[in-house]
């Protein structure tokens, strides 16, 4: 009796949280494609050239697909997808709205983002970052296998589209660790050792927030899920097969209890400092998988699936049938890092690498520093352009953005967010690299060098009073 009075509090408090806003009916439609080549490919995000000739998992684009309706009138419209890939590199979005335009006369493709995992061991999806083999699938090939299957997923979840039910919840799963150790000295590595006599601690905090959302058809029967965890899927990133990660197990478990058609979208939140391997206490950490029979990928999983299933327990007694979907789209723009006369100096270290086939990355690496600072000098440096996705759905916020940003920027978008929960989803698009705090910067180190980013601190204060100011609009639209 007492849980159920419980629960019947909460239902009522919620209603009483969204009762300001006007809600509509809301349609819902999920797709998955399946995005693995059949041939060999080389594999994205580590300096050195990794082919993979054979995957170790499949890999997936997650589709999930939302209208508002006003009885015949439409409210609004989203689409999201979440992509298997380290990056959704510059061109992967504009090919598949371009793609999905005349497919779907219906539908504003302006409101179709993608979002990528950042699995290290998907297929290379920019030209020129590496010498290839004749027998390896060129990037551009891949790109439009690729952007073919996700339109086709896109227009397969819309049309599937039709009355449903949301929900929305959070609980807690430790992934993330901060991977940036700190010395005496004030320097910062990444993966830096931690038995070290000078080391200091680690950088920054870790966010073990575990937001999620949930879609039930009108027969209650679980369609979809939506688990944005603040930590980069790269638990196997110096594999040389193609994998997804830890979301494979994490799909796997989910569709072994909830249905095998069950489609799950996996976001990687603010996490460009973290990874969900443990810096230090290592040797505890592994008794305890071997204790439970696990490897790290599955206890990865089984954390994040323990946490849904939490979040699952509460939320399924608060489906919303009718809700508020806002989803607005802005271009905002960051200003890009400047480059002092010492880091243009140690950019000049791309003369090391050049011309040598197996130090391509590397050369590229170090001389978009120097063409930077070329153009700072004559005048020309100036703004990254970032499309900027923010949504209300109910009570919940989600706000995209390019970059892998550093864990406490996400907690201060979260933290100023008038929304009773926020979604911060990370790697949605464009080239933006790393986007590190001031201390970051200080202590230097891959991560926080002008070699890995492209927007410094200060444009990375800028995208949370932005972000925060379009979430406050959404909320303060409903009052008015």
């Amino acid at each position: 009796m007492a849980a159920f009075l419980f629960r019947r509090w909460c239902w009522v408090g919620a209603l009483v949280w969204a009762s300001a806003a006007p809600a509509a009916e809301l349609w819902i439609g999920a797709a998955v494609a399946d995005i693995t080549p059949a041939q060999p490919v080389a594999l994205d995000g580590q300096r050195r050239l990794r082919v993979s000739t054979k995957p170790e998992t499949r890999i997936s684009a997650s589709v999930l697909a939302l209208e508002s309706r006003d009885g015949a009138k439409v409210v609004d419209q989203a689409i999201m997808v979440s992509c298997d890939l380290v990056a959704i590199r510059s061109g992967v979005l504009g090919r598949v709205r371009n793609k999905v335009k005349p497919r779907l006369p219906d539908f504003d493709v302006s409101k179709l983002f993608l979002s990528a995992t950042h699995t290290h061991t998907a297929p290379v999806t920019a030209e020129g970052n590496y010498a290839l083999p004749e027998h390896v699938m060129r990037p551009a090939a891949y790109v439009e296998l690729l952007t073919d299957r996700v339109a086709d997923a896109v227009v397969q979840s819309w049309r599937r589209r039709g009355p449903g039910k949301a929900g929305w919840g959070q609980s807690q799963a430790v992934v993330a660790h901060n991977r940036r150790a700190v010395y005496a000295d004030g320097r910062a590595v990444m993966y830096g050792a931690t038995a070290a006599p000078d080391f200091q601690g680690l950088e920054s905090r870790e966010d073990h927030d575990l937001d999620v959302l949930f879609f039930w058809d009108r027969q209650d029967r679980l369609i979809a899920t939506a688990i944005l965890v603040p930590c980069p899927a790269q638990e196997v990133e110096g594999g040389s097969s193609i994998h997804a990660d830890f979301w494979h197990p994490v799909r796997e478990r989910l569709r072994a209890r909830h249905g095998a058609e069950l489609v799950v979208l996996g976001f990687s939140g603010a996490g460009g400092d973290v990874v969900s391997r443990p810096m230090y206490g290592k040797a505890s950490d592994e008794r305890m998988r071997r204790l439970r029979g696990l490897t790290r990928l599955e206890e990865v999983a089984r954390r994040i699936v323990a946490g849904w299933e939490d979040a699952y327990e509460a939320a399924r007694w608060d489906k919303r049938a009718e809700v508020v979907l806002r989803h607005l789209v802005e271009t905002i723009e960051l200003p890009e890092r400047r480059v002092s006369e010492e880091e243009a100096a140690a950019g000049a270290q791309a003369a090391r690498h050049a011309g040598n086939p197996a130090e391509v990355w590397d050369y590229r690496w170090h001389q978009r520093v120097v063409e930077r600072f070329e153009r700072q000098q004559a005048g020309g440096l100036g703004a990254y352009p970032m499309e900027l996705h923010v949504l209300r759905l109910g009570d919940v916020a989600l706000a995209t953005n390019d970059f892998e940003l550093y864990t406490e920027f996400g907690v201060r978008i979260k933290a100023r967010s008038p929304a009773l929960q926020t979604f911060v989803i990370q790697l949605t698009g464009g080239n933006g690299g790393y986007l590190p705090t001031e201390r970051a910067v200080r202590g230097g180190g891959y991560g926080a060098v002008v070699q890995s980013t492209t927007v410094g601190p200060e444009g990375g204060q800028v995208l949370v009073d932005r972000t925060v100011k379009a979430i406050e609009s959404l909320w303060a639209e409903s009052a008015r």
